[in-house]
């Protein structure tokens, strides 16, 4: 077997302040094994839901490298960047939108807000909102209206249902848990399975800080949930629990 070559890391990146430049030095970290590998792993196969999508095989730990280097990027470079058709383009562009969103004003928190709800054809895949939507939406809309999330979760697209859950995470772990409850009751019956992971995930999250509500959100609709859902969900319990959960009798379809 040939030994694999471990690149050295590149010198941090003089280079101007644009999309281009950003693309241009990301692909200094791009790894055609990995490529191949994450194409797979992100199912991009036909009718897959990341069909077609184009993959540059860049690691996060190195594309988050990148995403210092170029934070100051002008929102509307950073709004060309998150167009690419190379999904690591789109992922650059995401992290540094997420943790640029904090160092704003409140003019500048804004135009993030809004440029990434309306751009959201290009958050498309799961990786993508999950980098994203709590440090943008969640907390965009924290103590606030919360009405957009019940629109995200009525929409034809599963990445802003996706959107609509992930976004709360930031406030669970606040304690805020009543928002994302509301929604995995609104989304427990979505056809997708990545609904039904980010669902639970939600709902773990949920119990870790308030084991009641959580439990009282079981009692309620354990009988109809998804089992990947209900899965994720009860996963930090004890494992007499989550049989004791697993075991209840499911709901006639």
């Amino acid at each position: 077997m040939t030994a694999r070559v471990v690149r050295k890391p590149a010198a941090a990146s003089t280079a101007p302040l644009t999309a281009r430049a950003a693309a241009k030095r990301l692909r200094e970290f791009a790894d055609d094994e990995r490529a191949e590998f994450v194409k797979g792993y992100f199912k991009t196969g036909p009718g897959e839901y990341g069909e077609g999508d184009r993959f540059i095989g860049v690691a996060v730990p190195d594309l988050r490298r990148v995403a210092r280097e170029f934070r100051a990027l002008p929102l509307a470079q950073t709004l060309t960047l998150l167009r690419s058709e190379t999904h690591e383009d789109r992922g650059l562009a995401l992290v540094i939108l997420a943790d640029g969103y904090a160092k704003q004003d409140a003019a500048g928190c804004t135009a993030i807000y809004r440029a990434y709800l309306a751009n959201t054809a290009h958050i498309n895949n799961w990786d993508l909102v999950d980098c994203s939507a709590a440090q943008v939406v969640g907390v965009h809309l924290a103590g606030g209206n919360h009405a957009p999330l019940d629109k995200l979760a009525k929409s034809r697209s599963i990445w802003e249902r996706r959107i609509a859950i992930i976004a709360t995470l930031g406030w669970v772990k606040r304690g805020e848990v009543a928002p994302s409850l509301r929604l995995a009751a609104a989304l427990r019956d979505d056809p997708e399975d990545l609904i039904h992971k980010a669902v639970g995930w939600t709902l773990r999250e949920v119990g870790m800080k308030d084991r009641a509500a959580l439990d009282d959100f079981l009692e309620r609709h354990v009988s109809r949930m998804p089992r990947t859902m209900l899965r994720y969900a009860i996963e930090k319990m004890t494992p007499a629990e989550r049989r004791a959960w697993m075991d209840r009798p499911r709901a006639a379809k």
